[in-house]
């Protein structure tokens, strides 16, 4: 069955060169011209993903990303001005997977529409579906290397499930998490203790270091921390490591971490 994505932008001769070209690269491709198109659409079949453009008369696509955030982690991909910088940091703030500057070279685009399938092709099962609970673990502090298991590593409170890429408590309550936050999670899992740069962070998650800016990776962290941290702004799993290039460190424990 052919992957369903939405194109929701304003302006008639690009949605319908988007609409085309994708759907000629097999996808079932459909356009909306109005956020409130695609709002009236999605309450009865959302798309496996989401190509939104920024500028949109009456409800614009932040606010869009917002409302889709509020109950889904479908990837969406953002299509923003050539400069403007402030629309890509507010959606990746917002939770957007990646953005294309309009006018967006096709090949590029369906490139990264690949890349962010690609990411989340093993998200496991929807938000709402339930998970076998797992037993509850005394908390404990930091493990040693002896005991800790990259398998079953705890991220705060949540243990990442890595058969079906979520965060899920002890008590089987599910973290609902993107395809490029669970990439950025098992990375860490696999290097506790160690300092990753930026750089390192985008390489081991298969994240192309040229299609992203440089705060890209600070903005993913950032909404992670609102996930995981007990405390987000005093960061006690993944803590931020200065000078030297800078960088990131995850700091395992046997148990879920509740915070101090």
């Amino acid at each position: 069955m052919a992957t369903r994505i939405a194109v929701v932008d304003d302006e008639p001769i690009v949605r319908e060169m988007v609409v085309d070209y994708l759907g000629g690269r097999g996808f079932e491709v459909q356009g909306f011209s109005s956020a409130a198109e695609f709002r009236a659409s999605a309450v009865t079949a959302l798309p496996e993903l989401v190509l939104l453009d920024v500028l949109m008369p009456g409800e614009d696509g932040l606010s869009l990303l917002r409302w889709i955030r509020g109950f889904s982690e479908v990837p969406v991909i953002m299509l923003t001005g050539e400069n403007d910088t402030a629309d890509r940091v507010s959606g990746l703030e917002l939770g957007a997977d990646d953005y294309v500057a309009k006018p967006a070279d096709l090949r590029e685009l369906l490139a990264r529409v690949r890349s962010a399938l690609r990411r989340n092709a093993a998200a496991g099962p929807a938000a709402g579906v339930p998970v076998a609970p797992v037993a509850p673990v005394a908390p404990a502090a930091a493990a040693t290397a002896a005991a800790y298991d990259s398998a079953h590593a705890w991220f705060g409170r949540w243990r990442l499930d890595r058969q079906r890429h979520r965060l899920v408590d002890s008590g089987g309550e599910v973290c609902t998490i993107t395809g490029a936050d669970y990439a950025l999670l098992a990375v860490f899992a696999d290097h506790p203790n160690v300092v990753l740069s930026r750089e390192k962070l985008l390489e081991l998650s298969g994240t192309d270091p040229g299609e992203v800016f440089d705060r890209a990776i600070d903005l993913r962290i950032t909404r992670l921390r609102k996930k995981i941290e007990p405390v987000p702004g005093d960061p006690t799993v993944i803590r931020t490591v200065r000078g030297f290039g800078g960088g990131y460190e995850y700091l395992p424990s046997a148990g879920p971490n509740y915070g101090r």
